[in-house]
């Protein structure tokens, strides 16, 4: 089963993106906060650990069915050691990866926090002061974006979507990957 991986920093667009690339593809989409809300809601506090522990389970089980294959967004601290551990074991479980990096200007990123279809899916999101600094906090404890060059993957795109429409972005990950 293939993977494809967008990631980026706090509301680059990675879900909206995701979105638009299930339609355009037979893929289905695995948002970052299909477990982290439901863990909130529960537990009423996010736990990392929970968190990781639901979306590995649902990973194993995925790749044992007929989907094509699974688009998953994820924020990735290139910092944080811990980060790349559990991306490699969410990879090697599947037959191909495609990572894909989002990035965008801070300033763009603020505005697009308040967006209606982040807001609708996102209910941890919706005190728009609150999700405005925590993008600002990530930003400044950690590094969400890769050097040049640290990312040697072969099936790898960054992808400055800054002033480009979600449809587009899909379209050039798509046709790029041929998916």
């Amino acid at each position: 089963m293939k993977l494809v991986l967008i990631f980026g920093s706090g509301a680059v667009g990675k879900m909206t993106v995701g979105q638009e690339l299930a339609k355009q593809t037979n893929y289905r989409l695995f948002h970052n906060h299909v477990m982290i809300e439901p863990v909130i809601e529960t537990l009423g506090y996010y736990d990392a650990t929970l968190v990781t522990e639901l979306r590995m389970t649902l990973f194993k089980y995925v790749v044992k069915t007929n989907l094509e294959g699974l688009i998953f967004t994820c924020i990735w601290a290139f910092d944080e050691p811990s980060d790349w551990t559990t991306i490699q074991k969410v990879v090697e479980l599947f037959d191909e990866t495609y990572y894909i990096e989002l990035i965008a200007d801070q300033e763009t990123r603020l505005k697009r926090n308040e967006s209606s279809n982040r807001i609708k899916h996102k209910p941890s999101k919706r005190d728009i002061n609150f999700s405005k600094q925590l993008i600002l906090r990530e930003d400044s404890k950690y590094r969400l974006v890769s050097h040049e060059g640290e990312l040697t993957f072969k099936n790898y795109l960054r992808i400055d979507n800054t002033d480009k429409e979600p449809e587009v972005v899909a379209s050039l990950i798509k046709e790029r990957f041929r998916l």
